[in-house]
């Protein structure tokens, strides 16, 4: 069973039961911080990785945990954070490289056995990839995770209408690289 937020923070409050709250948040958030991560780096095995990482961060950070944002916001910004600093440090290794990291993610949309979308949604995939990172990182957040505007300023710490803006830029290019095919 789990539990509600405000019942989560009730037992993160508390020293005695902040380790079985931490295990409440796992289970709740766990597959949506991967669904979240995976979009961005593609690879199962890299999403895998970052997820357990980002959980780990947040539990060595539960004290820093002001209790004035949604726990899926705070959740979210840690495995944002995690996911564009593995980002970073994979596209520096690729510097000196004939293909960029972008067009390495591509390949693995094709070779991937747990991607399991039609041609359309492979499209799609690789139409994201040619996304700046904040486009795509907005895009997906809005699109596949359906949050609100103001949860992803939160998130990002970026204006609503910044973000609004990244989205609807994000939008167009998208539909310009599917129709140029």
């Amino acid at each position: 069973m789990i539990i509600d937020d405000n019942a989560i923070i009730e037992k993160l409050r508390n020293p005695k039961t902040r380790n079985e709250a931490f295990d409440s948040i796992v289970k709740k958030y766990s597959n949506q911080i991967y669904y979240h991560i995976r979009r961005m780096v593609i690879d199962h095995d890299d999403a895998n990785d970052l997820v357990q990482d980002s959980f780990l961060k947040a539990y060595t950070n539960i004290d820093k945990f002001r209790f004035d944002s949604a726990i899926y916001t705070w959740i979210y910004r840690i495995a944002t954070n995690t996911c564009l600093n593995f980002l970073e440090k994979k596209k520096r290794q690729f510097t000196f490289s004939a293909i960029s990291y972008e067009d390495s993610l591509a390949d693995k949309i094709e070779s991937s056995s747990y991607f399991d979308g039609d041609e359309l949604q492979k499209k799609l995939q690789k139409s994201i990839l040619k996304l700046p990172e904040k486009q795509r990182l907005v895009f997906n957040m809005k699109y596949y995770d359906d949050l609100k505007y103001e949860e992803i300023s939160e998130i990002l710490k970026t204006s609503v209408g910044g973000l609004k803006a990244s989205y609807h830029h994000a939008v167009n290019k998208i539909e310009k690289f599917i129709n140029e095919d």
